[in-house]
Formats: structure tokens, sequence, C-alpha cells
């Protein structure tokens, strides 16, 4: 058995919030957690929308039915099969939608980077594994990634604002996954601002909007 590689172009999906124009200041890429759809996902971003943000959020490319084999539909990012391919996939990905919408948007926009669950290990790739820029990077109810490249990574998040949201009763948070997320961060030498709030495993308004400005 012999395995082959093969390139052809591939259509996927993102939806926004907010109309791309000069009057936007704030630009954000959001990443949704496994088994979300973007389409919904984005709906919780809705206090942010005030004619200066525009939000963007993509699908992760890989779709399947939630229970079965109908109903409901989610999307994730990868899985451990083929994995190094699906992540290169995506960073081309996450790279050409940002690509494409801030060229209908004036060059000095503030980049804000998010990703949610399984979005975070996402959106922190792409931060640290393609040529980005960007100001701000938000992990919600998810870490950094133990395979982030030990020298480019640290490099990339220098001098950049880092975030780490969580629900003080999401149950995915064990006290490990705590201290993997703070190991992590000391190899990285980055010290992200740590924010709880009351809650799950869940996004919430009232700290989102602590980032608005």
């Amino acid at each position: 058995m012999v395995e082959h590689r093969i390139e052809f172009n591939f259509k996927a999906r993102y939806f926004t919030i907010g109309e791309p124009s000069d009057a936007i200041e704030h630009l954000w890429i959001v990443c949704h957690g496994h088994g979300h759809l973007a389409q919904y996902f984005i709906k919780r971003f809705e206090a942010l929308n005030d004619g200066k943000h525009l939000i963007i959020a993509p699908e992760g490319l890989n779709r399947y039915y939630l229970e079965g084999f109908t109903g409901r539909v989610g999307a994730t990012w990868m899985t451990k099969e083929d994995r190094l391919t699906d992540i290169e996939n995506y960073l081309q990905f996450l790279s050409s939608v940002l690509n494409q919408v801030k060229k209908q948007v004036k060059n000095k926009v503030k980049i804000t980077l998010f990703g949610f669950s399984q979005g975070a290990a996402t959106i922190s790739r792409f931060a640290t594994q393609t040529e980005v820029e960007f100001e701000r990077l938000i992990l919600w109810a998810g870490i950094f990634p133990p395979d982030l490249p030990p020298l480019q990574a640290p490099e990339r998040l220098k001098g950049k604002d880092i975030y780490w949201v969580y629900g003080e009763e999401d149950p995915y948070l064990s006290a490990g996954v705590m201290e993997e997320q703070q190991g992590i961060a000391d190899q990285l030498k980055v010290k992200p601002e740590v924010i709880s709030f009351n809650g799950a495993h869940e996004l919430n308004d009232q700290v989102l909007l602590k980032f608005k400005d």
C-alpha cells in the first residue's frame, strides 16, 4: 500500500457580522469549537456589532453528523488522522479569508485573533505558524497546543496582547489542563492576562464586551 497526495481547488465558507468599510477599526477572526458551525457561533459576537467592528467566522473544513447518520451537523478543524495535512489546509484557509477581507477595509485596523475551545489551538497555530499580522490573541475555554514551534512561536507572540479566558465551572478545564496551559505559556515566554467568569464551557457577553476597544 502506498499513500499519495494531490492538490486541487477547494471551496469553503465563512460568515461575517458587520459591513466592510473605511469605518471599520477592529477586525476579529474567530474560530469555533469542535462540533460547532460558524453560522451559529458567530451570533455570539453580535454584542460587538457597532459599525466599527467586523467579525469573521471561518468554518472548520471537516463536517460531520453529530449523532448517527442524520440530523444536526457540526464541523471540526482537525482530528488525529492525517493531522498535519489538516493543519496545513486550515492555515492556508484562514490566511486566504483574512487576506480577502482585509482588502475591503482600511489598512490600520486592529486585528484580534480569537479561538474558542478547539478553536484556541487552531488560532494559536494561525498566530505562530503564518505571517499574519495581529495585535491581540484571545484563547477562550481552550489552551495553547503543546506542539507550537519552539523557536518561531515565542518570536511571533512577543509584544502581543494575549488573554486566556475561561468559565470557573468549565468541566473541560481540569487542574491538569490548567497546569498544562501554564507550562506551555512558560515555554513560549508569554504571560497571558487571565480572565475568569461565573460560567461553564461557554461565551459570556459581559466579558466579551471588555474587549470591545
